[in-house]
């Protein structure tokens, strides 16, 4: 039975934060609502209720959290000197907040095998690391950059936060930005003819 009204949100939110949990490390084929209820401590039904179906869940689990999208255009907005250096801090922090962080990797590690998921990375990355972009003398110029600079940010999270790969997996924060800036810094500001 669902809980009282005032509980609804907090039921909710802790359904929502094993499901992250439970489709990052499982996928989508290894979730079940019967683990997700568990997990959370309430009946399966309940889950049922609040969220319909798995696939319900699923969609509700990889929700980008709306001051993420913040973050990102925020980012974007960032004088063009700074930016290689902002966009590598704004991933790191994304990935290790506590609320982001694990509805990126239920994102992530659902996409691969599930059509929604894999949608839903596609627009975030299009309408977020992509959409918000302003660099390039055209639009064919902006969506090449902006596309190159989201590959390489998209690959150093799965390397760092995804399949936790060393040495880049531990390496001190500091480092992963004068590493990788200059790089992203090229995608903004050199030829790439």
């Amino acid at each position: 039975m669902p809980g009282p009204r005032d509980e609804r949100g907090v039921l909710a939110a802790r359904i929502l934060d094993v499901a992250r949990a439970e489709f990052a490390q499982n996928g989508s084929a290894g979730t079940t609502i019967r683990a997700v209820a568990r997990g959370a401590e309430v009946d399966p039904a309940l889950v049922y209720h609040y969220f319909g179906s798995k696939d319900g869940l699923l969609d509700a689990a990889t929700e980008p959290p709306p001051r993420w999208l913040d973050m990102v255009a925020t980012t974007w907005a960032t004088p063009r000197a700074e930016l290689g250096e902002r966009l590598v801090r704004t991933v790191l922090q994304s990935w290790t907040d506590d609320e982001i962080g694990p509805t990126l990797r239920a994102v992530v590690m659902t996409a691969a095998h599930e059509p929604r998921a894999r949608e839903k990375l596609g627009l975030v990355v299009t309408r977020s690391l992509i959409g918000s972009s302003t660099l390039g003398t055209d639009e064919s110029d902006r969506l090449r950059r902006s596309a190159l600079i989201a590959s390489q940010l998209i690959g150093f999270a799965l390397m760092r936060f995804v399949w936790e790969i060393e040495p880049v997996a531990s390496m001190p924060e500091d480092e992963v930005v004068v590493a990788i800036s200059p790089n992203l810094q090229r995608y903004i500001d050199a030829d790439l003819g």
